[in-house]
């Protein structure tokens, strides 16, 4: 800090700025509140169709985000300039009394230029003459203790004007277009931030000899406590660099390299990954210059030897480790994926061989808590993918092989993994040495989060998009891949947690396709307007829809899924189409008898689909049971809504799909909670159970309960719009829902739809 630039210090220009900046903060308050209010829940109120459905609501909700960042960002820049403006009007007050009290000591303070000041003894002419004998001018202590503390509150405030400038430097530079979300209360905040990144990435640089555990533990905290910081994560990432990225994770987690952290902090090396994991996904998501050429290198190197100690391992096996937790930008992410296939597919000869195949002597570079050894790349990074939706959707539609000279035919990344891979046999690495299914069972996860648009294991939001195209283009090819050949599976049924989720969101699509009704035909219309469909539509067939929810079935979480879903949804299409307010040209049917059997008869195909599949799982030696069945499906109350109730409804858009939200029209006394209590109510007491026992047909059992459900939704609904035929309505679903239910049977016996019938 420049002397003559302190002491003279006019700090009329930085009052403003911060004058400026605080009328900003308030102005934007309104705007945030005008754009929640106004802008963004207005749209999830309105019915969205065709492009405006699948654009316009979507970019209306992060406009609308946007004046939260705004608001966000402007804050925090008001709050930095506020506290460095007063810390220097501090130091100012600190120098000029400094100055005071050496004049009061005959002490000269003199600007040399440069920034610079000498501190000189005064001299009078009189001194000459004193009685005394004194000659005047003060002792070379006293000059030298002046010279110090000038010189140290200059210090500070240089430290305090640099690091300024520092922290508003990184936080403008987070966001190359709109506002940043970081969050600081003060500048001290935002430094510490940044002084904290640089010392942890200095403890990530060591060599692996001189880690130690102290070392290891500070380390550890340091990315626990700021990995969500954007300044401290997109610092850490810089200084370390995509080379010491991977050679520390490489070094650190290997049990030959690292011997003492392996024996003294095992248990902790998980924790380590994971928030390793976060603070590299929070830096991807950094606009600046230095994050940009970060990920291009980063996809550069690796497929080469991460540089380890032990070596032998490329860049993939480690970044994918560090891909499993944590939202990442979604073009690193799909940049990334592309080369790694590119990988796969040079390693594996075009898919023929088998890649990735870890022996006894290799590291094991996942540490989490009961996953895979992490040596597949695959494995990690499909892991990631099920974080991130618009990656995972482009990267399962994208090429493995091309179709060119040698192949007529293009093989999607989605065809590869799912239908072709020879997977690597792995183990646990929790030392059980069992058999490890995690690399399929991410692929579904990350499948799941590419066919819905939403993290996987999460309930969309209203701010969920509709389906896009390719969304629905991924969706039909999984069903159809199921139904041409189900054991891809039933043979690994711990992918059909995801495969449930996925069929309970497009189960208007599901529903369209149990009609059989020609989508090149003039009834295609009235198809629409029963399952209308905001987004694009999956088109799948009948005939694999039905083998895939057979298949779906067998498994006790992804029956949950459907089977709660299919009765949520039957419940609010009973309640929009009896609703006597829906315009005539809007009716899928002028006649109500025929509307209402309708609706029961396809739902009741899809519930006596799963229930088959239930049937199948409980008939097998070691199958699951009645119980691990009922307990799924009571344990989606708590995953919907976290009580009965709250699960779906925006206007009349929620037909679209079951699963968006507690919002309009899903509340208490709705048709849907009316029927999602009697449903779970039953799971929890085992009805179905009990009455399979008394009747000695569990599929008899399950017809009459399902009768029961659509019947419920129906009355329900009527009494909702007080329609005087209420107890017709309930049995025409009835006789819908009972017909439905065993054309499910004959469906899957190859038999046509209809062959038996309720009369």
């Amino acid at each position: 800090m420049d002397f003559n630039a302190l002491y003279h210090a006019n700090f009329k220009l930085l009052d403003d700025a911060v004058s400026d900046w605080s009328t900003l903060v308030d102005h934007l308050v309104d705007l945030k509140k005008d754009a929640e209010d106004g802008l963004h829940k207005a749209a999830l109120k309105a019915d969205w169709v065709g492009v405006n459905a699948q654009v316009s609501k979507q970019f209306i909700g992060k406009t609308a985000g946007e004046f939260g960042d705004a608001h966000t960002q402007a804050t925090t820049i008001r709050n930095i300039l506020r506290d460095t403006r007063d810390e220097l009007k501090a130091f100012h007050q600190q120098l000029t009394g400094a100055v005071a009290r050496g004049e009061q000591k005959n002490l000269t303070v003199i600007n040399s230029g440069d920034g610079k000041f000498t501190v000189m003894s005064s001299t009078r002419p009189d001194w000459s003459s004193d009685p005394s004998g004194k000659t005047g001018g003060a002792d070379q202590k006293d000059v030298d203790a002046l010279r110090d503390e000038i010189q140290g509150i200059l210090s500070r405030a240089t430290e305090s004007d640099n690091s300024a400038k520092t922290v508003l430097m990184a936080l403008v530079d987070q966001a190359r277009m709109g506002f940043s979300d970081a969050r600081y209360e003060d500048r001290d905040a935002a430094a510490t931030a940044v002084k904290e990144a640089d010392e942890m990435a200095a403890l990530a640089k060591k060599d692996p000899d001189d880690l130690s555990v102290k070392d290891f533990d500070r380390l550890s905290a340091g990315l626990k406590k700021y990995h969500d910081d954007p300044l401290f994560s997109e610092r850490f990432a810089k200084d370390l660099g995509p080379e010491k990225t991977l050679s520390f994770w490489a070094n650190v987690s290997d049990s030959q390299v690292s011997p003492d952290i392996n024996r003294e902090r095992r248990e902790q090396l998980g924790d380590l990954q994971k928030n390793l994991s976060l603070t590299l996904a929070s830096a991807s998501r950094s606009d600046t210059a230095d994050m940009t050429e970060w990920k291009r290198h980063m996809v550069d190197i690796s497929g080469q030897d991460v540089g380890g100690k032990r070596g032998g391992i490329f860049g993939y096996q480690v970044m994918s480790n560090l891909m499993r937790v944590g939202d990442y930008d979604d073009d690193f992410m799909k940049q990334y994926g592309k080369s790694l296939m590119e990988k796969e597919r040079q390693l594996t000869h075009d898919g023929d061989h088998t890649a990735w195949q870890r022996m006894g002597f290799s590291p094991y570079l996942n540490r989490m808590k009961g996953g895979d050894s992490g040596f597949d790349p695959l494995s990690g990074y499909l892991q990631g993918l099920s974080n991130n939706p618009g990656a995972a959707t482009d990267f399962f539609n994208d090429d493995f092989i091309p179709k060119d000279g040698d192949h007529k035919k293009a093989v999607s990344n989605f065809k590869y993994l799912f239908e072709d891979r020879e997977w690597p046999h792995e183990s646990n690495n929790d030392l059980s040495r069992g058999e490890s299914d995690d690399g399929r069972n991410n692929l579904a996860a990350a499948l799941e989060a590419a066919t819905t648009g939403h993290p996987a294991g999460e309930i969309p939001t209203q701010d969920t998009a509709p389906h896009s195209k390719e969304q629905a283009a991924l969706f039909n090819a999984i069903v159809s891949s199921v139904g041409d050949d189900p054991e891809r599976l039933t043979e690994h049924g711990f992918m059909s947690d995801s495969m449930g989720q996925m069929a309970a969101e497009y189960l208007p699509d599901i529903n369209r396709a149990t009609t059989d009704v020609s989508r090149d035909s003039d009834d295609w219309k009235q198809i629409e307007k029963l399952y209308p469909i905001a987004g694009a539509d999956a088109g799948v067939h009948h005939r694999d829809v039905s083998k895939f929810l057979f298949a779906v079935g067998q498994n006790p979480t992804g029956y949950a899924a459907v089977e709660v879903g299919q009765q949520a949804y039957m419940s609010k299409l009973m309640e929009y189409h009896l609703d006597p307010d829906v315009p005539a040209d809007e009716r899928f049917s002028q006649d109500q008898e025929t509307t209402v059997k309708y609706i029961a008869q396809r739902s009741g195909e899809v519930s006596g689909v799963l229930g088959l599949g239930r049937q199948e799982e409980i008939a097998k030696p070691a199958g699951d049971s009645d119980h691990d069945y009922d307990y799924s499906v009571s344990q989606r109350k708590n995953l919907i809504s976290g009580g009965v109730g709250t699960v779906v409804g925006v206007g009349t858009s929620f037909i679209a799909t079951p699963w968006v939200g507690a919002a309009v029209g899903g509340g208490a006394g709705t048709a849907t909670s009316a029927v999602l209590e009697y449903i779970y109510k039953d799971a929890e007491g085992h009805a179905l159970e009990k009455a399979a026992d008394e009747m000695g047909s569990r599929w008899q059992a399950g017809l009459e309960k399902n009768n029961e459900y659509v019947a419920l939704g129906a009355q329900e609904a009527a009494k909702r719009y007080h329609l005087a035929n209420a107890d017709d309505i309930g049995t025409w679903s009835r006789e819908g829902a009972r017909q439905g239910y065993i054309n499910a049977n004959d469906i899957l016996q190859g038999q046509a739809p209809g062959s038996r019938t309720t009369s």
